[in-house]
C-alpha cells in the first residue's frame, strides 16, 4: 500500500513543480498584462492535494473495499469536481469581463492532473491480484 502511494509521489512531486515552473514562465512572459484573480502557486497546490488525497483514499478503499474501488474513483472525481467549482468561486463571483484566462490558468493544470491520477488509479484498478492489494 505504502509502495503504491510512494510511486505516485515520485511522479506528481516532479510534474507538479515542472509544470508550475512552465505555466508561470508561459503567464509572466505572454500574459503579464493579465491580471490574474488566483495565483499559479494556489492552482498548483490544489490540484496536487485533491490528487494526494483521492488516490490515497483510493489505495485505501482497494486494500480495505476492494470490489468498490471503481465506484470510490468515480466519488473522488465528484468530489474534486465540487471543490473545484467552489476554488474558482473568486472568479465566477468577480466582476472581471474575460474570465476566460483565470478559468484557463484552472482547468489546463487540472486535466493534467487528472490524467496522472487517471493512470495510476487505472493500474490500481487493473490490480486483481490480491496480494497486490496489500
Amino acid at each position: 500500500m505504502i509502495k503504491k502511494i510512494t510511486r505516485l509521489f515520485v511522479y506528481l512531486v516532479p510534474v507538479s513543480v515542472l509544470f508550475y515552473f512552465i505555466q508561470e514562465f508561459i503567464l509572466t512572459t505572454f500574459f503579464n498584462q493579465i491580471d490574474f484573480k488566483i495565483a499559479t502557486l494556489s492552482i498548483y497546490l490544489f490540484h496536487f492535494l485533491t490528487v494526494a488525497v483521492s488516490y490515497t483514499l483510493l489505495v485505501l478503499v482497494n486494500k480495505y473495499f476492494f470490489q468498490q474501488t471503481g465506484y470510490a474513483f468515480l466519488a473522488f472525481g465528484i468530489v474534486k469536481m465540487g471543490l473545484s467549482v467552489f476554488f474558482l468561486m473568486p472568479v465566477i463571483d468577480s466582476d472581471i469581463t474575460n474570465k476566460i484566462p483565470d478559468v484557463l490558468s484552472f482547468f489546463i493544470p487540472f486535466f493534467l492532473f487528472l490524467l496522472m491520477e487517471t493512470i495510476f488509479s487505472v493500474n490500481l484498478l487493473n490490480s486483481s491480484d490480491l496480494k497486490e492489494n496489500n
